[in-house]
């Protein structure tokens, strides 16, 4: 019968009644203040004597019993299976030490005498491969070893008992107001343009550089401001004095413009001569900042082009709609976004306002930490202080660790960017309605956000598997140029430099307050690299970790930068930073998909299941093809040449001189002129090109999201999960030197091999989206508004696996198969698994 009582934040009263008993799972109780609270006994401590379900004692008659049906059980097995091991998750794997249930599961590095384990599972048997070598699982082609392990072992993964720390330190002054505390450090997390350790020191972010007599208002940046700057986040607006002092007036909109040199060209800024025009209220000039918005919409009054709504949290063409601003997961409920930083609601922490301390209300927690039993410590009732509280959650492995880092490795460059859809995945319109950007960069939010709110997340780093590190560099590489205090002076120009200075430190940090990376040398950490030249510019003290990237360059051929950006380039970075390790290590790094905005017609029209019949064009690629184009990339290092190539030989477009492709062919479409319908035309196409463009591009995506059998032409290059699944089931790769046998390659397959193709690219499609991430969006956008949009009403509709869940297979497999984990020595754990998928040798 539950006990009912009054619940302080101290649990003294009820602690001081009912001592006897430690183990509760809660109901309805706020801890917030001392409401009422509905206690459920679960297991307790009666004189000293605890009783647990693990723990319990047998006769010896019960021994002989079941050590009887056991061996009748063996000789079963040996008479009916006496060549091929069954598999059955629901038989009994091991006669245990101890007589009765044993809670743990060991693998083959916890200490038990080998001689004693059981034969390693026999997967190979149970799940042959298929001609190209691939095991299917859950309609995936992986790798035959990788697809063995997930059908045999992840698909019967049970459920675990994890100790979740509800934390409650107290932060200095309570940050101040201007800042989130983190309850488990006891650290503030400070807002844009505050610092200290509570948060009180205001910071003076300056627009400009230093001027001088040339340059008045210094050098360009990003944040070059000829009207007011907020010093806060280095932003720029028209300020006192006119009519909408609030409104922006970023970048080339407070500065005049000179004609273009040439015809067609843009015209150039000069940043000496700032534009006074925008303040005038004449109606026969360029006016902005005193433009009333009924005014500028009816035509009635003129204003310069340039200016228009750059920064996020506004809209309308005059920004003089306020809507939402972009947050990770938009604080969860738990908070506000201002600009891209969470302002967490009290009892609140964490960069998206997820992690609950002692303060919160229990009722509220995420679903990752429900259901959940609390457990109250003994001297509670003696100390004058909040102390943590464990809740025990069941979850399946693998269990992500997820650092909460200081903010300016996430969210300061989410509140002081200049462009609102730099390194966003997603923006709101007038409407608050969602607006999915197609930064193919998104993916990096999209990941951070679904693993954020995952039901694989654990607060309990001593239970961990993974430990996630959340940089983002989408951001960072994007805001190198925003303003002063985000100088590259320092690295010589190079934003890889920069970045990589931003891992390094954010290395520093977790080295200097967690104990987690030197018990594994950090190689059970995950590091996103979401830019072009993925982790070619990680510093070395992080190679050792698994990279998630989107550019999976093993130098094997291309051993140097290969993006044709200067900025970008890292071979000038010292080695004693960089290291000498390559972009990539197939081994142990994993290529994830590159964001890709949600297409409604493709969707519901299902492009992605079009048949072999009306699919009418043979190749198909649509791209930028270098400069023997008009409009093409000038230099000659971009896409490593290799798009060029491509054009030379099959080009469908004339170029400059007015030539086609030396093999030009009606059913082969190589062009750079943009296409009005690309998705219907890669749904009309058999094989579709995947090339880089300036390091990794979003071809691959493009083809298998349109059901568009990808030919792969990067030597030594991955693409998504190229490690890991059978890309000879769903895709064909030609080398760099074949490009001119290219048609005579793709000829040479069947009408069979084609149509098999084309099945295994449709069964991996969802494998290339965020649906997670979107659906979160979706769930959001519910609750707050109550309605679906038409882009939600697709995704619920697909059933298969997307990117995360594919990204926490590989995980799973590589939990229980790194080579490297069976060196660490004992470690017991409870994996959930039978003792046969724990004893894995490569």
């Amino acid at each position: 019968m539950p006990i009912t009582t009054k619940l302080s934040i101290k649990f003294s009263n009820y602690l001081e009644s009912c001592s006897t008993f430690r183990s509760f799972s809660l109901k309805n109780c706020n801890l917030r203040s001392n409401s009422g609270c509905s206690f459920v006994f679960v297991a307790g401590e009666v004189s000293g004597i605890m009783i647990t379900i693990s723990k319990w004692k047998c006769s010896w008659s019960l021994m002989a019993t079941i050590a009887s049906i056991v061996a009748l059980v063996s000789v079963v097995h040996l008479f009916l299976f006496p060549v091929v091991p069954s598999f059955d998750p629901f038989s009994v794997w091991q006669v245990q030490d101890s007589c009765g249930p044993n809670n743990e599961s060991v693998d083959g590095r916890t200490g038990h005498d080998p001689g004693n384990l059981q034969p390693v599972l026999d997967l190979e048997h149970k799940f042959p491969a298929d001609l190209h070598r691939a095991v299917f699982y859950r309609n995936a082609p992986w790798k035959a070893e990788i697809g063995r392990w997930l059908s045999g072992c992840d698909a019967v993964t049970k459920e675990v008992s994890v100790v979740e720390t509800i934390s409650g330190r107290s932060c200095k002054n309570d940050c101040s107001g201007q800042g989130v505390c983190n309850y488990e450090l006891g650290q503030c997390r400070c807002f844009h343009g505050f610092s200290g350790e509570g948060c009180s020191e205001r910071l003076h972010l300056e627009c400009n550089y230093p001027k001088s007599p040339e340059l008045p208002y210094g050098r360009w940046v990003v944040s070059i401001c000829s009207a007011h700057c907020d010093p806060t986040r280095a932003m720029c607006f028209c300020g006192e004095g006119t009519k909408y002092p609030n409104r922006p007036a970023a970048e080339t909109c407070g500065f005049q413009l000179s004609l273009p040199s040439e015809i067609g060209a843009p015209r150039q800024v000069d940043w000496a001569k700032p534009d006074l025009d925008i303040y005038t209220t004449n109606k026969s000039k360029l006016g902005w900042c005193n433009v009333d918005p009924a005014e500028g919409y009816a035509n009635k009054v003129k204003f310069k082009e340039e200016c228009d709504c750059k920064y996020d949290c506004l809209s309308g063409r005059f920004c003089e709609v306020p809507v939402q601003c972009s947050c990770i997961n938009q604080c969860s409920g738990h908070g506000h976004c201002r600009g891209g930083f969470c302002q967490c609601a009290n009892g609140w922490y964490g960069t998206d306002c997820s992690i609950p301390s002692v303060t919160s209300s229990v009722r509220e927690w995420p679903r990752w930490l429900r259901p959940a039993q609390l457990d109250v410590p003994d001297n509670a009732h003696l100390t004058g202080k909040l102390v943590d509280l464990n809740a025990v959650v069941k979850k399946k492995r693998p269990l992500i660790y997820i650092y909460d880092l200081p903010p300016k490795f996430n969210s300061l460059l989410l509140e002081g960017r200049h462009f609102k859809f730099e390194c966003v995945n997603r923006l709101y319109n007038d409407n608050n309605a969602t607006i999915w950007t197609d930064q193919l960069y998104g993916a990096q939010m999209a990941l951070y956000e679904s693993i954020l709110a995952s039901p694989y997340r654990t607060l309990n780093g001593e239970e961990a598997d993974f430990f996630f590190v959340p940089v983002l560099d989408s951001c960072i590489i994007t805001r190198a140029d925003d303003a002063p205090h985000l100088s590259m002076e320092q690295h010589l120009g190079l934003r890889s430099s920069l970045t990589l200075e931003f891992y390094r430190k954010a290395y520093d940090h977790i080295v200097e307050h967690y104990p987690f990376w030197n018990r594994s040398s950090g190689r059970d950490h995950l590091w996103s690299f979401s830019w072009d030249e993925g982790a070619c510019y990680a510093p070395k003290e992080i190679w050792n970790s698994m990279m998630v990237v989107h550019w999976g360059n093993t130098n094997s051929k291309h051993n140097h930068s290969t993006t044709a950006y200067w900025a970008d380039n890292w071979d000038k970075i010292s080695s004693d930073r960089r290291g000498k390790h390559p972009c990539f290590d197939p081994d142990k790094d994993l290529v994830l998909p590159a964001w890709k905005r949600p297409d409604v017609n493709a969707l519901s029209t299902k492009l992605w299941a079009r048949p072999l019949e009306k699919r009418k064009t043979l190749f198909y690629f649509n791209g930028n093809l270098g400069p023997a184009y008009l409009n093409g990339r000038p230099e000659a290092l971009y896409s490593m040449g290799i798009r060029q190539k491509l054009a030379e030989e099959f080009g469908s477009t004339p170029n400059k001189d007015g030539n086609l492709g030396k093999q030009h062919a009606e059913n082969v479409i190589v062009s750079p002129l943009r296409s009005e319908s690309y998705h219907e035309d890669l749904a009309s196409s058999v094989f579709c090109g995947v090339m880089p463009g300036d390091g990794w591009s979003g071809r691959m995506e493009d083809s298998i999201l349109q059901g568009c059998i990808p030919v792969v032409i990067q030597d030594g290059i991955y693409l998504p999960y190229e490690n890991v699944l059978n890309y000879e089931s769903f895709a064909v790769r030609i080398l760099e030197d074949e490009i001119p046998n290219l048609i005579k390659i793709l000829q040479g397959f069947n009408e069979t091999e084609i149509e098999n193709k084309l099945t295994s690219v449709q069964k991996i499609g969802q494998r290339f989206l965020y649906r997670d991430s979107m659906l979160l969006e979706a769930e959001r956008q519910k609750t707050a508004f109550g309605y679906v949009e038409d882009w939600a009403v697709e995704f619920l509709r697909l059933t298969e696996d997307d990117v995360v869940a594919t990204f926490v297979q590989v995980l799973h497999y590589k939990l229980h198969n790194d080579p490297w984990r069976r060196q660490l020595g004992s470690q017991k754990k409870d994996f959930g698994l039978p003792q046969e998928c724990l004893m894995r040798t490569s």
